[in-house]
């Protein structure tokens, strides 16, 4: 189980209520902190109910080190529990907790060391060994007990016993394998780099960039990125790769926590610490530039074109390669783009605000698809959008893309959501959610599907004006056209079907018994005015007012 896994599983223990505040640095127990409580529940579990009984008859033996770092308490257990209960995993480390616990108020460990010295022709040699006497908290602690190949045999002074082999062994010295992950938290805590609660996010960072890899045995093992990447912050300033100004910081840190420095004080020397540090590496980035060629291809160099800035207009490449993006080497820009799916062009059309092509991102065939802008993605355009969003999220009042022209209504499963129509998806028609992976297929054949700017009179949601095929048209007497709700028209709930993870049913509401319409409101178009696309939302509104 890695860092970050494991702080995961802790805090969804933790409010399950089964332990103690897991972020905590304290190892030292306050004087009043009752140790007999927690013990006491665990007198009667299958594992250890033998070993918390004799405690609790005997006396507890209560701890007398560890380091009390004025925050919450050690990790204890709060109640007793199963691997059934919990699961695999989460008992693992439930495990771990409660025999360290039960640990830290058992006895030391006694054993006796003994050393035999003995003589084979003039050579002289000696053997020490180890025997328990009482195993004390390893009895609870199984993997820290005495090896057994560490006893002695019973023997007596003058005692000969015969020589069965000797040999010469020859061997070569061999480099140190790849650190673990706990070597490498043992030596982040040794060198000051983080907190408990950082250090397994750290660890995490790393492998999710790609500087390291995960590898058997739970071992680190650097990845080209990350050894080249080294190297160039070292070339360039090594106190970016060594420890000590990470550690330097922490010292700081802790001096404020006891209010023997001023944070202020503190914050501005460290701020402008970096700023001088960045504004070097900048200037001397031809020194990483060089490294980074000698093992990569420039990225002006990699890809294949795709779609047209909206600057230059010039092509675009697409780097497949994750995390996938969009490169213009002429303006040397680069593009965030969705990750988990395929890129393709959108058709040659443009963003109405940036001029830059759009592409389509989709999941696959049974899951959604959305246009969307690079540079809107990457630069949000209106207050309300948040970087990462496609044209499904826009809230731009006229665009035929955006959310305020191909929004349906709220979606059924989420708070949040929207539903909006694909227009790729012919003739596989689909609506799809643009927070959740809520994803109704619908009108299977039809020949279009629009959103009208006509709304519902029950749930007020937009109608969808629907052209089938006249040979293949579900429609009665023949018929081809048809507007209606999604959720109440009976005709269109019969060729409606959610998709939800694993799980399909048809997407409806109101009616007993089930979820009432929670459409977003669109309101009536008053008699005698033209019909008009309502926004969304108060942000949409503004937008559609002002522009």
């Amino acid at each position: 189980m890695g860092p970050q896994h494991a702080m995961q599983t802790a805090e969804r223990l933790y409010t399950q209520g089964y332990i103690s505040y897991p972020r905590t640095e304290t190892t030292h127990y306050p004087e009043n902190f009752d140790l007999k409580g927690p013990l006491r529940q665990q007198a009667n579990h299958p594992y250890w109910a033998d070993t918390v009984k004799r405690l609790l008859a005997e006396g507890i033996n209560r701890p007398r080190k560890g380091h009390d770092a004025g925050d919450h308490p050690p990790i204890t257990p709060m109640r007793s529990a199963t691997e059934a209960e919990l699961g695999s995993e989460a008992w693992r480390l439930y495990e771990y907790i409660t025999r360290h616990f039960i640990a830290t108020v058992s006895y030391d460990c006694r054993y006796l060391q003994s050393t035999i010295s003995f003589r084979i022709g003039p050579e002289h040699f000696t053997c020490t060994g180890k025997t328990v006497m009482s195993p004390g908290f390893t009895e609870i602690m199984p993997w820290q007990s005495v090896p057994l190949e560490e006893s002695l045999p019973t023997c007596q002074r003058g005692d000969i016993f015969p020589v069965s082999e000797m040999k010469m062994l020859e061997k070569q010295t061999s480099p140190p394998d790849y650190l673990t992950e706990a070597e490498l938290i043992t030596l982040m805590e040794k060198h000051g780099i983080g907190t408990d609660a950082s250090i397994p996010v750290h660890i995490n960072n790393i492998c999710q960039r790609n500087y390291v890899t995960v590898e058997s045995g739970r071992r680190l093992r650097p990845t080209n990125l990350g050894i080249v990447l080294v190297h160039g912050y070292y070339k360039i300033d090594a106190e970016l790769v060594l420890p000590t100004i990470r550690s330097a910081v922490e010292k700081q840190l802790n001096l404020i926590a006891q209010g023997k420095a001023d944070y202020r004080q503190v914050l501005g020397h460290t701020l402008d610490v970096f700023k001088r540090k960045f504004h070097y590496f900048v200037d001397s980035i031809a020194g990483m530039d060089e490294l980074m060629e000698v093992s990569f291809s420039p990225l002006a160099a990699t890809g294949k074109p795709l779609s047209r800035c909206g600057k230059c207009h010039r092509f675009m490449k697409y780097i497949q390669a994750k995390p996938s993006r969009l490169h213009c080497s002429h303006c040397d820009e680069t593009y965030t783009l969705p990750q988990n799916g395929t890129i393709k062009l959108y058709k040659e059309l443009r963003c109405p605000l940036d001029d830059f092509e759009l592409v389509l991102w989709s999941s696959g065939s049974r899951g959604k698809s959305y246009p969307l802008c690079p540079y809107c993605s990457n630069h949000p355009p209106f207050r309300d959008m948040k970087k990462g969003m496609g044209c499904n999220e826009c809230t731009h009042p006229t665009c035929q893309h955006s959310l305020s022209m191909l929004g349906i209504g709220q979606c059924v499963e989420c708070e949040s959501g929207v539903l909006v129509l694909d227009p790729t998806s012919g003739p596989k028609w689909k609506v799809a959610c643009n927070k959740c992976n809520v994803v109704a297929h619908c009108f299977e054949n039809a020949y279009r599907v629009r959103v009208s700017a006509d709304t519902c009179g029950s749930c007020e949601a937009a109608l969808l004006a629907v052209d089938f095929n006249k040979a293949k048209s579900p429609l009665p007497g023949d018929e081809t056209q048809h507007t209606g709700c999604v959720f109440c028209d009976p005709i269109f709930q019969e060729l409606v079907e959610l998709k939800h993870a694993a799980s399909c049913h048809p997407m409806h509401r109101g009616g007993p018994g089930r979820r009432q319409g929670r459409g977003r409101a669109r309101g009536r178009r008053p008699p005698g005015k033209p019909s008009a696309r309502r926004p969304k939302d108060k942000m949409s509104a503004l937008a559609a007012y002002f522009v």
